[in-house]
């Protein structure tokens, strides 16, 4: 699996996010025609290859009708309103307002603002995949939570005023998009920096860091520091987007940069180029693991996951038959228990959890919160995995589905669908065992 690195030395915004991405190799023709799909009018994309600073990026804005019909075809944050690098607040950098409409007025609330009720409903009804509308709905969700405890109102009766509200959407579902098309690479990051200075919002005049990135990152548990730029770095949006992608910050670590993008900003700031840099490219280790396995003829996969444990004496079956019903529905790679013999020779289990690296922490809190556990153990694990397919292979009794497991371009594992063969099996009258055989033979015969 590949390696996303952002180096935030500048800070981040939603739209340089997209255009570094869009400069490591994001076709922008794909990420337009995803963002169709959110049937959202009132907005055009302007991509460019620009300079800042000397050095050579992509700039990426999101133009709005509005500006338009005011005669000043402007990118959205340009103006008088503060987005990154740009003054003061627009809602790219995500102007809130918390006051819920009152019920007798009209329909043209609409055309102002759109609470994050409606937006969860403009991203779930659209035809962008699964993933796309879950981690976009999930940004917004962090800059509305976050949001609604600064004016104690509930996340779903934040308003996003229209004027940012088109932009808003366009850049953190454009961020999903893009991540999407880049392969859904593991995304690290630098520490983060942010400016000082003042900004002016829907709050009022308020110091840097903007009352929403410091919220949204505090929920998360990432640190912030702030540097001599006399500028906000880090928008809300920006801080959601590290928020819900980025599973750690730190240096790079043995990382082997095999693309490197440049996503430009608007203001040319004083002590640094406007600019975010990220990596795209696998470690070193890996690197070196993978080139001795295409050596010897092996193209198997190979990832990273956390191992979770803890040994429990005191948890009924019923709790741990619960359990891991509830961890395996929430996304968990595999979860079982374990006999073992504790302390004072007490008959106890074992259980594990295997799970994505960055979903260690929702795992480890799911084991103390739904069991018996004092403590988790974490392990990290890299795992070498067969390369899988689904095929439909034909056998005497009817077509079956089969999982492939391939080494070498040659099948090592063949498994049929259960369900797929049980039905087969019920069909023809025969045990399915037998149609297991079957499909497992006709299986070994594919290409």
């Amino acid at each position: 699996m590949k390696t996303l690195y952002l180096d935030i030395f500048s800070g981040i915004a939603g739209d340089m996010f997209i255009a570094a991405l869009l400069d490591l190799g994001v076709d922008a023709a794909k990420l337009e025609r995803e963002l169709k799909k959110l049937k959202l009018d009132g907005y055009h994309l302007h991509i460019a290859r620009q300079q800042k600073s000397a050095i050579a990026g992509i700039k990426f804005d999101v133009h709005l009708a509005h500006d338009h019909a005011h005669g000043h075809a402007q990118p959205h944050g340009a103006g008088p309103h503060h987005e990154h690098g740009r003054g003061h607040l627009h809602l790219r950098s995500l102007q809130f307002s918390a006051t819920p409409v009152a019920p007798h007025e009209d329909q043209h609330h609409h055309a102002d603002q759109r609470n994050f009720s409606e937006i969860k409903q403009i991203i779930s009804r659209s035809k962008l995949s699964a993933w796309v509308k879950q981690k976009a709905i999930a940004v917004f969700a962090r800059i509305a939570e976050a949001e609604g405890k600064i004016h104690g109102q509930p996340p779903d009766e934040v308003h996003f005023h229209e004027v940012g509200a088109v932009d808003s959407i366009v850049d953190i579902v454009g961020a999903a998009i893009a991540l999407e098309l880049l392969g859904k690479p593991r995304v690290f990051a630098s520490p983060v920096v942010e400016g000082t200075g003042w900004i002016k919002c829907a709050h009022g005049r308020f110091p840097v860091p903007a009352p929403a990135t410091l919220a949204i990152l505090g929920a998360r548990g990432i640190g912030l520091t702030q540097c001599e730029e006399p500028h906000e770095l880090v928008t809300p949006t920006g801080a959601a987007l590290l928020a819900e992608f980025v599973e750690s910050f730190g240096a790079m670590d043995n990382l082997v940069a095999e693309k490197i993008g440049f996503g430009l900003g608007t203001r040319e700031n004083k002590t640094r180029p406007n600019v975010l840099r990220a990596v795209l490219g696998s470690s070193a280790k890996s690197q070196n693991s993978k080139n001795k396995a295409a050596a010897a003829g092996l193209d198997w996969e190979s990832d990273k996951i956390a191992v979770l444990e803890t040994n429990l004496d005191d948890c009924t079956g019923e709790i741990l038959g619960a359990f891991v019903e509830t961890a395996l529905a929430a996304g968990a790679l595999d979860v079982f228990h374990t006999p073992i013999q504790m302390k004072k020779n007490r008959p106890g289990g074992l259980l594990t959890v295997l799970c994505a690296e960055n979903d260690a922490d929702k795992f480890s809190e799911l084991i103390l919160r739904e069991t018996t556990a004092f403590g988790v153990r974490k392990t990290l694990a890299e795992r070498r995995k067969l390369r899988r397919e689904f095929a439909e292979v034909k056998t005497t009794y009817g077509n079956v589905s089969v999982k492939v497991g391939r080494l070498g371009g040659k099948v090592a594992q063949a498994a049929p669908e259960f369900e797929s063969a049980k039905k087969v099996a019920a069909k023809a009258k025969v045990p399915v065992k037998q149609v297991f055989e079957a499909a497992v033979k006709s299986a070994k015969q594919l290409k």
